[in-house]
């Protein structure tokens, strides 16, 4: 079964065959592929009137477990966002009543964002329907293939995903 990237790779090696384009036939359908899954992830958040970004930071507050709860600097750290961005955003998720802020017990200056009852049923629908749209994406490989596949990602990511700093 031939794809883009097939015919892309094909081409270069005719117009450059000075090049190695070896990386193309992984990089790209990589690159591919998170092009299409940023569309079904929009499709599965949109379904519960939900932005990429919304999402990220309910299921940021949903995965801390009961009481559902971070202080700003540890959604920064899981959202990789500046906190000016940070501030802006849960300004607006509270305007949804979707998170509250709290005022933190151990720091008098310092506020806890806590996910609202609302806003941990909006993340949970997202959530279900977002694993819907990944099982579909992957239904062509075997149960075998997806972990072999997911330990290969993970040894291209994990050095990014541990840097320092």
């Amino acid at each position: 079964m031939e794809d883009e990237v097939d015919r892309l790779v094909a081409a270069w090696r005719r117009e450059r065959p000075d090049l190695d384009v070896e990386p193309l036939e992984v990089l790209s359908r990589v690159s591919r592929l998170a092009r299409h899954l940023d569309r079904a992830r929009r499709l599965a958040f949109s379904e519960h009137h939900l932005e990429p970004w919304e999402f990220d930071v309910l299921t940021s507050l949903r995965r801390a477990g009961a009481p559902y709860q971070l202080s700003p600097g540890q959604l920064l750290t899981q959202t990789l966002v500046t906190s000016g961005t940070m501030t802006n955003r849960i300004d607006r998720l509270a305007k949804k009543d979707l998170v509250e802020r709290l005022p933190d017990p151990s720091d008098r200056r310092g506020v806890l964002v806590r996910l609202t009852p609302e806003g941990r049923d909006r993340a949970d629908q997202a959530l279900a329907g977002l694993l819907a749209q990944e099982r579909a994406i992957l239904a062509e490989l075997s149960r075998g293939q997806r972990g072999e596949l997911a330990a290969l990602l993970r040894r291209l990511t994990a050095p990014f995903d541990n840097i320092p700093g």
